[in-house]
C-alpha cells in the first residue's frame, strides 16, 4: 500500500519537471526584470520589474546547475519528498542525505512508518536536529494510512492537514511531488525574491502576506513550469544568492536584481546565528542522545550524570517529556512507546 505513487507525468524522466522551457503569462503575473540593455520600470518605491525573459532566465540556469539530488528525481515518491521536505527544515543537505536514504530504506511507505512504535522514528532520527519532526512524520504516516489509504494526499488542503505540516511544507510538496502551481517560500526563495524584486538584502524576519502574493504574482501559468520554477528559485539561493556570500557575477538575473542596481546596500534584517553551547537545546540532546542509545528505562541517576546543572536538566526533561520524546517509568525514563490503540486526531474543521 503506498508503493506504487508516483508523481503525474514522471514515467521515463530523469530529473524533476524536465519539460521545455514554455513560459506562459497567466492572468494576473507579474513580470520578472527588463529585457537585456533596457532601463527598469518604476515599481512605485523605483524598484525594477522584470519580463519572462528573465524567468526563463533562471530555468535555462537550473537546467544546468542544478544538483542531482534524490527527491528531486522521477523515481522519488511523494512520500520520498515529504520526508525530505521535513528533514530539510533548518537542516542542510549534506546531513540530510544520508538521514533520507536511510530512513526510505527501513521506511519506503507511510504504512511502513505507522506500523512501527514512534520510539523507532526517534531512534532512526539519530542526530540530525529537531527530533520532534521524527515523531511528526509518525503522526503523519499515521494519519496518510488511516485516512488516505496509505497514499500521499495531492491537495495543498489535505497535506496541511496532516500533522506537522505547515503551509511550506503543503506548498512544497503539492508543487514538487504532483506538480502543482503553488508558491513555495523557503528561506532561500524569500531570499531570492528579496533581493531580485525587492531590492532588500533580507527578506522580513518572518513570511508576509505581501511576499506570498509577490511569489503567486511571478509563478508561471503553466503548473509544471510553475513547479520547476519554484524549485530553480530555492536552488539559485542556496548556490548563488546565498545569505553570507552571494556570487553575483554568476547570477543569470544579476542585471534585472532590484538589491544589486541599488548597491547592494547592506540592511539589518539578518538574524545572527543562535548559540548552542550550554543551552537548554544542548541539554536536551544529551539525554535524547542516551534514551535513544537504550534498549529501555534509563535510570534517574544515569541522567544526572550526563548535565551538571540540576535545574537546567531538569527543565530540559521535563520539556522532553512534554513533547512526547520522552516518558516516565517506574525505571526511570524511556523514549515514547507505541500508542496501540490510541485514536487519530480529528482533522481540522474549515
Amino acid at each position: 500500500m503506498g508503493s506504487c505513487q508516483q508523481r503525474p507525468g514522471a514515467r521515463g524522466r530523469a530529473r524533476l519537471w524536465e519539460d521545455p522551457l514554455v513560459m506562459v503569462r497567466g492572468p494576473g503575473s507579474r513580470a520578472l526584470a527588463p529585457p537585456s540593455g533596457a532601463p527598469p520600470a518604476s515599481r512605485g518605491a523605483g524598484h525594477p520589474r522584470a519580463d519572462g525573459g528573465q524567468a526563463a532566465s533562471i530555468l535555462r540556469w537550473y537546467a544546468a546547475n542544478a544538483r542531482d539530488l534524490p527527491w528531486r528525481r522521477a523515481t522519488a515518491s511523494p512520500w520520498a519528498v515529504l520526508v525530505s521536505e521535513v528533514m530539510l527544515q533548518q537542516t542542510p543537505v549534506t546531513r540530510v542525505l544520508p538521514a533520507y536514504e536511510a530512513w526510505l530504506a527501513r521506511w519506503p511507505t507511510p504504512p511502513a512508518l505507522a506500523a512501527a512504535p514512534p520510539a523507532d522514528a526517534v531512534r532512526q532520527w539519530g542526530r540530525l536536529g529537531y527530533p520532534r519532526r521524527a515523531l511528526r512524520l509518525h503522526a503523519a504516516a499515521r494519519v496518510i494510512s488511516e485516512r488516505h489509504g496509505g497514499e500521499v494526499p495531492s491537495s495543498a488542503d489535505a497535506l496541511l492537514a496532516l500533522p506537522g505540516v505547515g503551509p511550506y511544507t503543503a506548498a512544497a510538496v503539492a508543487s514538487f511531488a504532483f506538480g502543482q502551481r503553488h508558491p513555495v517560500l523557503d528561506t532561500n526563495v524569500r531570499r531570492v525574491l528579496a533581493r531580485m524584486a525587492d531590492g532588500q538584502q533580507w527578506p522580513a524576519r518572518s513570511p508576509t502576506a505581501a511576499e506570498a502574493a509577490l511569489a503567486r504574482s511571478l509563478l508561471p501559468a503553466q503548473p509544471e513550469v510553475a513547479a520547476r520554477w519554484s524549485v530553480a528559485v530555492m536552488e539559485l539561493g542556496a548556490l548563488v544568492c546565498t545569505a553570507a556570500r552571494p556570487r553575483c557575477g554568476t547570477c543569470p538575473v544579476a542585471a534585472a536584481c532590484a538589491w544589486r542596481l541599488a548597491g547592494s546596500p547592506v540592511s539589518g534584517g539578518r538574524r545572527g546565528g543562535q548559540p548552542y553551547q550550554g543551552t537548554d537545546r544542548q541539554c536536551r540532546g544529551r539525554l535524547l542522545a542516551i534514551l535513544r542509545d537504550a534498549d529501555g528505562p534509563v535510570p534517574q541517576a544515569q541522567l544526572d550524570a550526563t548535565w551538571p546543572d540540576d535545574a537546567q536538566r531538569s527543565r530540559a526533561l521535563a520539556s522532553l517529556i512534554a513533547d512526547g520524546l520522552a516518558e516516565h517509568h517506574p525505571g526511570g525514563y524511556a523514549l515514547p512507546g507505541h500508542p496501540a490503540g490510541a485514536p487519530v486526531p480529528a482533522p481540522p474543521g474549515p
